[in-house]
């Protein structure tokens, strides 16, 4: 009975539940905007943190020098480290769920590899999309075998009548057909070219300026709204296909839509900062961990873990190395190894 003393009604277990989410979501939002902050303060110049803030909120009053370096070079790379881990983040929490795998990330379908080869074949060959200026051909090319490939696969699945196992089947071939391409890219490069192509695949966010940040930003501000709008269903989905097709969602409209908005992420993150593995799959294990299946909770929490890893792993980019801004591809593979597999040996046993 609810009126025993020691017993909580099922309303109030819920409230309380919902509760701890939103303080949970809130926290990962301040720990943000303290990761965002130290990004901002950490580099190779001689400015301290004070120094920065007062350049950052009274720009009027500093040089010209130090306003370039705050305003110009450490402000674009923190914003789209943000922005990267994000998309990433919120492509790979969404993966997850449409593949029913919690293994899978944005390059699980080989979205990577085909970006790879198209940043390849604009570097070496100059191939590219007709009328897209120079600066913008390899980005521009980038996104352009990323998000085709994805297309691909929606269409021979779609074909095939398969469900999840078919695209990642699919992926796996895409991966090892672009990859085998990349390596042809290699082998006839140059050498400057191919200093290029390795230098691209490691990820850097020292390409970052204002108008990469601000077009990545309204990719990621026009999908979350439909995100979110489909999370209820996503949820569904997570309690597997039939429960999912009983409540009368149509499963195979909602993968195809959900991949859509993953291809779109995933290509225009990789396109501006090269290949940075393991945010798009450590972040959402987080975010799952902290915050359980509901993606009313889950799609917004792994959007913020996935920043806040890209966030750090600018800072220590920026300290592992003195003098020397180490690629954040390379920081995040050695980040995301370690608490990936803490994840995994901190997950109990099921029977």
């Amino acid at each position: 009975m609810t009126g025993q003393v020691g017993q909580i009604s099922p309303a109030a277990r819920y409230t309380v539940m919902i509760r701890r989410r939103r303080v949970l979501l809130a926290g990962l939002a301040a720990a943000l905007v303290l990761a965002f902050l130290a990004d901002l303060m950490t580099g190779p110049s001689t400015l301290t943190p004070m120094d920065t803030l007062r350049i950052l909120f009274w720009p009027d009053a500093a040089t010209r020098p130090l306003k370039v370096i705050v305003w110009d070079v450490r402000l674009p790379g923190a914003v789209m480290a943000i922005l990267v881990g994000g998309a990433l983040s919120l492509a790979g929490a969404e993966m997850q769920t449409v593949l029913n795998n919690s293994l899978a990330s944005p390059f699980t379908l080989g979205v990577a590899s085909a970006a790879s080869f198209g940043a390849a074949l604009a570097i070496v060959l100059q191939v590219g999309i007709p009328w897209i200026p120079a600066t913008w051909l390899v980005p521009a090319n980038a996104f352009a075998f990323a998000f085709g490939s994805v297309l691909l696969l929606q269409a021979v699945s779609r074909l095939r009548g398969r469900g999840p196992e078919t695209l990642v089947l699919f992926g796996i071939a895409t991966f090892f057909t672009f990859n085998a391409l990349v390596a042809l890219m290699q082998f006839i490069a140059t050498q400057e070219a191919l200093q290029q192509i390795v230098f691209w695949m490691m990820g850097s966010l020292a390409r970052a300026n204002w108008e990469k940040a601000a077009i990545l930003a309204a990719v990621l501000a026009c999908l979350l709204p439909f995100s979110v709008a489909a999370s209820w269903k996503l949820t569904a989905l997570r309690l597997g296909e039939d429960r999912a097709r009983s409540f009368g969602i149509d499963t195979v409209r909602l993968r195809f839509v959900a991949l859509l908005r993953i291809s779109l992420l995933t290509a225009t993150a990789v396109a501006f900062v090269g290949t940075v593995g393991f945010v798009g799959l450590v972040g959402p294990h987080i975010a799952r961990l902290m915050i359980g299946e509901d993606h009313r909770f889950f799609l917004p929490a792994s959007l913020f873990t996935g920043a806040l890893v890209m966030s750090l792993a600018s800072i220590a980019s920026k300290l592992l190395v003195t003098g020397v801004l180490v690629p954040v591809g390379v920081v995040t593979s050695l980040i995301g190894i370690p608490i990936f597999i803490a994840l995994i040996l901190g997950r109990p046993e099921r029977s």
